[in-house]
Parts: structure tokens; sequence; C-alpha cells
């Protein structure tokens, strides 16, 4: 897909979340201007890509599973933004060609927890993404995505019009050296965390907005 292709197609799909979904957008100078970077964001429903794609504005890659490539129109929008993946047995040529992308300057979108959570809560993180994050040494940044699975419950074919938020968090650094089994089990719950994080201090701050103020009590 050439850039005139993918920024039409990014226009329409703003415009539809922004009036449909009344879609907002917090944290974006979290994303570096230039040189690769991973978003690492959560994971609740089928729209969670293409709202992540609209929410950023530089031009994002993902992996797919295979499948999706042989679907009829949505193949080709895929083969456009995305490279495949066998999700049930995933292979070391994916990993090299995720860091090559990114050690290009590219943005990388890599859900932590694997799959989606099929009702709203985080699930364990994966250690794919600190291993990406360790070999291709780029920042991570968190983002949490909400209203998705009310937009687009799981079971459902029809977008409903609930409103949809996108936070990206502070970039996280990883070291190259971040290579052994137990750091990068370690770092992919860090960036878990801190996708956790950004729902918490928003929650946190909704609570204070709300506060009586004692000169009144």
């Amino acid at each position: 897909m050439n850039d005139f292709s993918y920024q039409l197609i990014r226009a329409v799909l703003y415009v539809f979340f922004k009036v449909f979904n009344r879609l907002e957008v917090i944290g974006s100078e979290n994303i570096p201007r230039n040189g690769g970077a991973i978003v690492a964001a959560n994971h609740v429903s089928y729209l969670d890509p293409p709202v992540l794609g609209v929410a950023l504005k530089r031009r994002p890659t993902y992996i797919a599973k295979e499948g999706l490539f042989r679907i009829p129109f949505i193949g080709t929008v895929v083969r456009g933004c995305c490279f495949p993946m066998k999700r049930d047995k995933p292979q070391p040529s994916v990993i090299k060609e995720a860091v090559s992308r990114l050690k290009k300057g590219g943005v990388l979108v890599l859900f932590p927890e694997g799959s989606r959570s099929t009702d709203g809560d985080f699930l364990d993180a994966k250690r794919g993404v600190a291993m990406i994050a360790a070999m291709s040494v780029v920042p991570v940044v968190p983002a949490l995505i909400e209203g998705t699975d009310k937009a687009l419950p799981v079971g459902t074919k029809l977008i409903k019009p609930a409103k949809i938020k996108v936070v990206f968090g502070n970039p996280l650094t990883i070291g190259e050296k971040e290579t052994d089994k137990v750091s990068q089990e370690r770092i992919s719950k860090e960036i878990m965390e801190r996708i956790r994080n950004l729902k918490s201090n928003k929650l946190r701050a909704k609570s204070k907005k709300h506060e009586t103020p004692r000169s009144m009590l």
C-alpha cells in the first residue's frame, strides 16, 4: 500500500472514529518523532489496530496472523501495513523482520498479551515484546486503549457508538544486554504494569477532580 492510499484510509477512519465513537487521544507527544519505536498496547477488540493507526501520527507496522492475509479486501489492507506470523508457532524470522524494521526507523505496534482479552481485564504479558525491544534497542511506548471492547464487543459484527480513548505513556528504554529469559519476562511484566498504570492514573485524576475542596467543608 503506497503512502497516499494509507493516508486516505487513515483520514476516513479518523473521521469515522472521531464522529461515531468520539475518539480521544492523549499523550501523542510521547511518541518519538523519528527513529524506531515500539508501541505496546492492551488488546480488547478487533478495533484496536485500526484505532491505534488513527491515533498515531506516524505510520505503524503490525504483526498479524496468516489467516487475515487470505480474507478478501481485508487481506489487501492487512498486506499494506502488516507482516505475517503463525499464531500457534511463531518463527524466528518474524522476530528478525520486526527488529529489522525497527532498526530502519519504523514504528511497530505490539500487543504484549498476545491475544485479545475477552472480558476487558489485563492479561499476563508474553516476553516477545521485551525480546524485540532488547534486540532492536528502541524505546517502548506503553498505550492504553479503552472503549473498543464496548464499540465492538466479542462476538458482534456491528460497531456501536461507544466512546474510545487512547492514552500514550512515557517511553521506556530497554538495554541491549537484556537478552536472558528472566530479564525479558521481568521487562514484559513492567511494560504491562505501565499500561495498567495509565488506567490507574486516569482514575486517580478523575477522582481528584471530583473531590470537594476542603474550604467548602
